[in-house]
């Protein structure tokens, strides 16, 4: 049986897109956290976009670009505490509450960010 991956539950590139709109429009006005956030907005949301199509089990897009992902070196130029991770959390929930899939859908697929979120915490 080939079950579907949470990448194609939730709409596939489409949801990621919103998803990164939406995020990123909250991220780049967040009082504490915009400041990790100083580049290109356009470019910062085509790379999330890729990550986590393949985070979510979508083709390898991330790694076909830009080789392994290796979020954490490369998150480590960036002073990230607790409270970011916090503050991250909170867009990102914002952002998937949006997203037009079944609240159990939108639960699963949060559940994947805490984790990688205070992984990236290096201070």
């Amino acid at each position: 049986m080939n079950e579907l991956t949470l990448y194609e539950r939730i709409g596939g590139d489409a949801a990621l897109r919103q998803l990164t709109d939406k995020f990123y429009d909250l991220v780049f006005a967040h009082e504490l956290i915009s400041r990790l956030f100083r580049s290109d907005k356009e470019l910062i949301k085509e790379k999330q976009r890729l990550f986590l199509t393949q985070f979510l089990g979508g083709p390898q897009l991330y790694s076909d670009v830009y080789g392994h992902p290796m979020m954490r070196a490369r998150h480590m130029p960036h002073t990230i505490t607790e409270d970011d991770a916090v503050a991250w959390l909170q867009c990102m929930s914002e952002a998937v509450g949006q997203l037009p899939i079944s609240n159990e859908l939108k639960d699963e697929l949060f559940d994947r960010f805490p984790r990688t979120a205070f992984f990236m915490v290096n201070t």
